[in-house]
């Protein structure tokens, strides 16, 4: 069953290639990191510590818990980018002196400088991926609803 605006239909579904969602999706993903790629060399950072100075130059000072709840991360996976971000001198990572189980991960100097570098990244992305504002806007939000549905479902 498929759903439609919280209506379910019956919907026929194959083992054909090109009638799998997951691999368009998998197929975009893997193009737009690809395109990701070169721009965010220059700036020293991979695709998935960007995402994670993107939630640091949005909030500031935000615990390692807070971005992985962006992100969608667990601990295992957040803390080896956190570390290697941190040896680069762009952000530094200390426990919270009230709870020492809290880390909270802020910008360096350098980390914030950063930003500016970055900020011609969305609209080179922008530009490659060619879509009209309206198309951007109704793809993010089919992703997000999508995103809900798979995350919430049974």
């Amino acid at each position: 069953m498929a759903r439609n605006d919280g209506h379910e239909q019956a919907r026929e579904f194959s083992l054909l290639l090109d009638d799998q969602l997951c691999f368009a999706l998998y197929a975009a993903s893997r193009a737009v990191t690809h395109r990701y790629r070169p721009l965010l060399e220059e700036l020293g950072l991979t695709y998935p510590q960007y995402l994670v100075m993107l939630v640091l130059w949005e909030h500031g000072t935000v615990s390692i818990k807070d971005v992985g709840a962006a992100l969608h991360l667990d601990y295992g996976t957040l803390t080896p980018l956190v570390k290697r971000l941190e040896a680069a001198g762009l952000v530094r990572r200390e426990r919270r002196p009230d709870d020492e189980r809290t880390v909270r991960v802020s910008l360096t100097g350098q980390g914030a400088e950063l930003r500016e570098r970055a900020e011609a990244v969305p609209s080179a992305i922008g530009a490659a991926m060619a879509l009209s504002t309206q198309d951007f806007d109704e793809v993010k939000r089919i992703l997000r609803q999508l995103t809900t549905n798979v995350s919430t479902g049974p």
